[in-house]
């Protein structure tokens, strides 16, 4: 079953602006309630201070409209900051009754609090996307490298690429995308000829480059990196003798909205999370907010839209259901069509776009949801 978006606008400018408000001021959805009615608690845990405050205010701030466009009676939203301290954010909003948790943003924050929140029985739904964090109770809605490169390598071999070699940076994000693109090769029925790893620096991006040359030709290039590593690759990779047909980028490349600007990248794939519905979200938020979001706001947004899905079945005063999340029909939103695997991580729908001098186009729209 598909949650629907429920806010309605036209499309606005995407370039994101910092946000440094206290948490006092993140605003919360006021929805009025009947004399005598109680409401189910949901905690919003991102942080509102700190070097990450932008994010979170405006994952935080989404999640408030999203509730009231929603006008749902039955949730109660509270706003809590990690950035003073997961731990006591986690157990101040157990203290005042929270029965969901949606958040925390960053990795080592939802390592702290999942324990907590699993001791009470509480299920976290984390805007993290670092897969190593998921289960036990704890689900992941980020964006991960498994989702875009898995998507991006599939349209790939529709295009008929046989043989995929892969760049990545000798990091945790570096290692997750590697295993990913051994994944996804083997899926399609591709050939990975090799992946190479390398250190920050342009001496260890060439030197890496020249090894996986060495190791036989590929048609297509997979750099787990941002988009200004990437066409520093490719800018080497022009000035010697192998140039593969096709570059692939990952979901990293989605917030970048100079790629048009990037010449090296232009005609590069990536996948990503659709983004006209995001779009409407931003014209929204700046008629509420009077400024523009972050683009992981539509986290806390979808967050919300998932639970109040979800609360159909929450009677107040019972344990949060949490069977709901892991419904194979999904749910959708801001984001397009999600959703949960058993172990916490998330499936997405992901559009592959190509990188053109005007910016990134769509080539293969994302699918409106699941079949099986």
């Amino acid at each position: 079953m598909l949650l629907v978006l429920l806010a309605s606008a036209c499309v606005g400018r995407r370039e994101p602006v910092r946000e440094q408000r206290p948490a006092d001021e993140v605003p919360v959805a006021d929805v009025r309630l009947a004399p005598g009615q109680t409401r189910n608690h949901v905690a919003v845990l991102v942080p509102l201070t700190g070097p990450n405050a932008g994010v979170g205010t405006s994952i935080a701030n989404a999640a408030n409209l999203a509730l009231l466009d929603s006008k749902d009676l039955g949730i109660k939203l509270t706003v809590y900051d990690t950035g003073a301290g997961a731990a006591a954010a986690a157990n101040k909003a157990l203290a005042e009754g929270s029965g969901l948790f949606l958040g925390p943003l960053l990795a080592e924050d939802v390592r702290t609090v999942a324990p907590i929140a699993r001791g009470r029985g509480v299920p976290v739904i984390a805007f993290s996307n670092d897969v190593g964090v998921a289960g036990g109770g704890t689900y992941i809605m980020g964006f991960t490298p498994d989702q875009s490169i898995g998507r991006a390598v599939a349209y790939a071999r529709g295009k008929g690429v046989v043989r995929f070699a892969g760049l990545m940076p000798t990091n945790a994000y570096g290692d997750r995308a590697g295993l990913a693109l051994r994944r996804a090769v083997t899926d399609a029925g591709g050939r990975l000829v090799a992946v190479q790893t390398y250190a920050r620096g342009t001496a260890s991006l060439t030197a890496a480059l020249r090894t996986l040359g060495d190791k036989g030709a590929y048609d297509a290039l997979v750099i787990g990196d941002t988009p200004s590593v990437a066409a520093g690759a490719v800018s080497i990779l022009r000035g010697g003798p192998a140039r593969p047909a096709r570059v692939i980028g990952t979901e990293l490349w989605s917030t970048d909205r100079t790629l048009g600007k990037a010449v090296p990248l232009r005609g590069a794939w990536f996948a990503g999370v659709p983004d006209m519905r995001f779009d409407q979200l931003v014209t929204r938020y700046r008629a509420r907010y009077g400024r523009t979001p972050y683009r992981l706001a539509s986290l806390g947004y979808d967050g919300v839209l998932l639970a109040v899905r979800s609360s159909r079945e929450w009677g107040v005063g019972t344990r949060f259901p949490e069977r709901t999340l892991t419904d194979r029909g999904g749910f959708s939103g801001v984001d397009g069509a999600f959703r949960f695997n058993r172990d916490g991580t998330a499936e997405r729908r992901m559009a592959v776009h190509e990188v053109t001098a005007r910016g990134p186009t769509v080539v293969a729209q994302a699918d409106a949801g699941f079949d099986d």
